[in-house]
């Protein structure tokens, strides 16, 4: 399989680029920068912006799947411009899938959010078939993308498979873009600063180990179902509160919190249904949170991130 990865350089698309060269698949990574350039080994790099057609398509000539994981924004960031938004996510997205639809590239993979999908879920754990009202523009954003993909493979057989994403977390994942609470929580605790908390801390996610979204991505490329979107996630919700306690436990001190105001876009409970996934996907998340957890710790030790 000749695959493309779309924010190749990014935390996902690392770890997704080494499964795919593990796999034996031809890889050409696509992005801006690179932020771990040695882990792209056996992959073609090609350095461009998702919003230039011209690289674009240069990138995606010739290969099979394209896996989109591109957002330039976060779901905090999204609201204080949603016209900036629209274009830097929806529109820019509408060109790629033209180019795909004349490259005939035989499947789009993308990367979207469980965590803001559905907005304030009425179910919980929530199965893909629950109402989606985002509460942030992000999540609109994500939701439209998912809709422009079934519209195209509606008009133009454009296939595709769609990803809702919990909040992975694991190895390479840094907090230059502020995102990944996982990620920022521990790196403040290993640097011996206050972790800073929005809220009470009791807001609960669905927290999932990279290891097991790379999975589910590679299952998704090549899945025959009639399905085409799935929550990835583990199924079991934790406050931030327990995040701090399980890493003040494997760290053997405690974590000392700085708290900050609460925030209109943290939905208060957040747990994805995987059993779609589970029954035809066939992923199942191998890795449980403490041993991703204590991996985790031990690459940002390491790596001095």
């Amino acid at each position: 399989m000749r695959c493309l990865v779309l924010g190749a350089g990014g935390f996902i698309g690392t770890n997704l680029c080494r499964g795919l060269v593990a796999q034996g698949c031809f890889v050409r990574a696509f992005g801006r920068r690179q932020s771990f350039p040695e882990l792209l080994t056996g992959c073609h790099w090609i350095s461009g912006n998702f919003s230039d057609p011209t690289s674009l398509a240069t990138a995606i000539q010739g290969c099979d799947v394209v896996f989109h994981l591109i957002n330039a924004t976060t779901p905090a960031s999204a609201n204080l411009d949603k016209v900036a938004d629209l274009e830097a996510n929806v529109v820019s997205t509408l060109r790629f899938l033209e180019i795909c639809r004349e490259t005939n590239i035989k499947r789009v993979v993308f990367a979207s959010s469980g965590g803001t999908i559905y907005g304030v879920p009425n179910l919980i754990p929530t199965p893909e078939t629950a109402p989606t009202h985002p509460i942030t523009a992000y999540g609109i954003s994500k939701l439209a993308i998912e809709k422009y993909l079934s519209l195209y493979e509606y008009l133009y057989s454009l296939d595709y498979r769609v990803l809702r994403l919990a909040n992975p977390f694991g190895p390479y994942q840094t907090t230059l873009k502020n995102q990944g609470v996982v990620a920022a929580f521990v790196h403040r605790a290993l640097s011996g600063a206050p972790v800073e908390m929005w809220g009470d801390g009791s807001v609960i996610r669905d927290y999932v180990y990279i290891d097991d979204v790379v999975d589910a991505f590679v299952l998704a490329a090549f899945h025959k179902g009639s399905n085409r979107v799935f929550n990835i996630g583990s199924g079991e919700g934790r406050s931030l509160n327990d995040i701090v306690a399980a890493i003040s436990r494997l760290l053997g001190y405690e974590v000392n919190v700085y708290r900050r105001a609460g925030r209109s876009v943290d939905v208060p409970v957040s747990v994805l249904d995987t059993e779609l996934a589970i029954s035809d996907l066939h992923w199942v998340p191998r890795i449980k949170f403490d041993d991703g957890l204590r991996r985790t710790i031990e690459w940002m030790k390491s790596a001095g991130v």
